[in-house]
């Protein structure tokens, strides 16, 4: 074992009383209410957050107002990217002490909390510090008549459309925390991140590394609690804007309640339930390797994770045995152990919910291939699970899980695969597994979602827009799609 040691900087963080961060400091919370961190490795309270009031929600987003028409609207683009650049050396220089924060409150293994949460969003940000001074409208040429010798141009800017709401779910805090804040400061709007009440604790921090970055008071404010602090926000005459990731039908009500706002632009990056196909040219191992990738990264708390497995019928025997032996030797235990390979679920709440969908297997008679158990240790542990159905309409191929269940069905004939992988409301990811490349490249235009892999699962690149269709969810919050969702087009017709 080599458990990893907690640094001093990080219990001095963990033991400080958290409120929130609005006008460029720390502040405490007001209210009486509190709202206790977890530690899901062993069910233990590590700290503890304010839950914001009325008036500190408020505060918030008239600081984050006043920078948006003041310090952040005189700050130039390529001084905007340089900010951003100096908060992603900021990341990597605090590397370890994010990682360990983000674990200890996540339940993320420790080397995911490195290389994605912290390396990841650090890539992120110089992304969008790129994008800075490539924000540009265009010049247009009107066909408007001309009477006494007048002539006509045109011209679009784009222009910030202003203070942007960014509701963050618990599994990926650091990450989808600054695809929120960074996409919209770097289009000239500021921000106020809600985090999840679970894992709100790194966004409390780098906050603070924003501000040593030189991000001006309000451009970035941070208010924690529990939901309702989120509602609050998204309701909020000051706000011009809502970036939300979650599950789809708290994302449905997200989107309701902007719109009852005030028609408030809202980007929606929700769950689904993904799919997965393997054609039958697939080697057993890769398609073992595929499967682990797809369904199992971070015990399966990923939107983008597959969850629907569709493996030929001439495969799916060997591929299952091959499975089942890989799940045995998986490692399970603390994830501050850099020897463990799967860590616990994030909260309570989730526990729960996943052990509710092995008792439905159960109850429905599925062949249980490996797992369904919670584990009887401190903790939130459940062992990976493999599920086979023989049926198209079973429960556990219809409902997200959002954790570590694969469910497999076989399939005989390409066209019925296709019906499978878009059965369903949903469509924010898929992957199709083969070894031929006519084949992948004609199945590509026929399945419904978002974003489509070929022998790969749940990478993403920043260049790429990401983003849901159908309940998945609406708007890109990266690739050069962002701008249309974090800018508007103003028209200029000039007569001379």
């Amino acid at each position: 074992m080599s458990i990893v040691t907690l640094l001093p900087e990080v219990r001095a963080f963990l033991a400080r009383e958290h409120g929130h961060f609005i006008d460029g400091v720390a502040v405490p919370g007001s209210g009486a209410g509190r709202v206790p961190v977890v530690n899901p490795a062993n069910g233990q309270e590590i700290a503890s957050i304010a839950e914001a009031t009325d008036a500190e929600v408020d505060a918030a987003v008239a600081s984050a107002g006043q920078a948006f028409r003041g310090s952040w609207a005189r700050t130039s683009p390529a001084e905007r990217g340089l900010i951003l650049i100096r908060l992603a050396d900021l990341l990597i220089a605090h590397r370890e002490e994010l990682a360990q924060i983000e674990t200890s409150q996540s339940g993320k293994i420790i080397q995911l909390s490195r290389a994605f949460e912290v390396d990841q969003a650090a890539a992120f940000l110089r992304y969008y510090a790129g994008w800075a001074t490539k924000i540009a409208g265009e010049t247009l040429s009107p066909s408007l008549p001309s009477f006494r010798g007048e002539q006509y141009t045109a011209f679009t800017r784009r222009e910030p459309v202003g203070v942007v709401a960014g509701i963050v779910p618990w599994n990926f805090s650091i990450m989808i925390a600054v695809w929120k804040f960074a996409s919209a400061l770097v289009t000239g709007c500021t921000s106020v991140v809600k985090p999840s009440e679970f894992t709100p604790l790194t966004i409390l921090r780098i906050a603070e590394l924003a501000a040593e970055a030189g991000l001006p008071p309000g451009a970035l404010n941070v208010v924690t609690g529990s939901g309702k602090i989120g509602a609050a926000l998204i309701a909020h005459p000051g706000i011009a804007k809502v970036s939300f990731t979650g599950s789809v039908p708290t994302g449905i009500a997200v989107g309701k309640a902007a719109f009852d706002a005030g028609l408030t632009r809202a980007t929606l990056e929700l769950g689904g339930k993904n799919a997965v196909g393997f054609l039958p040219d697939i080697d057993a191992d890769k398609a073992v390797d595929g499967i682990l990738e797809a369904g199992f990264v971070h015990q399966g708390q990923i939107c983008a994770a597959g969850e629907r497995f569709y493996v030929h019928r001439s495969r799916i025997d060997e591929i299952l045995d091959k499975l089942g032996e890989r799940l045995k030797g998986f490692r399970i235990g603390d994830p501050l152990d850099e020897e463990t390979q799967f860590g616990p679920l994030s909260n309570k709440p989730h526990l729960d919910k996943v052990s509710r969908f092995f008792a439905r297997a159960r109850e429905e008679n599925d062949s249980i291939v490996y797992g369904a158990e919670v584990l009887d240790r401190p903790g939130f542990f459940v062992t990976p699970t493999v599920i086979r159905v023989d049926r198209p309409d079973a429960a556990l191929l219809r409902e997200e899980t959002f954790g570590p269940i694969g469910t497999f069905l076989a399939y005989d004939e390409e066209d019925e695969l296709m019906s499978l992988m878009n059965g369903g409301p949903y469509g924010l990811s898929a992957s199709i597994w083969t070894n031929d490349l006519s084949k992948a490249l004609r199945l590509i235009p026929r399945i419904e979602a978002g974003t489509v892999w070929v022998n790969m699962h749940t990478i993403l690149d920043p260049a790429v827009p990401f983003g849901g269709i159908k309940a998945s969810g609406i708007g890109r919050e990266f690739g050069s799609a962002f701008i249309d969702d974090y800018t508007e087009i103003k028209s200029v017709i000039i007569r001379y």
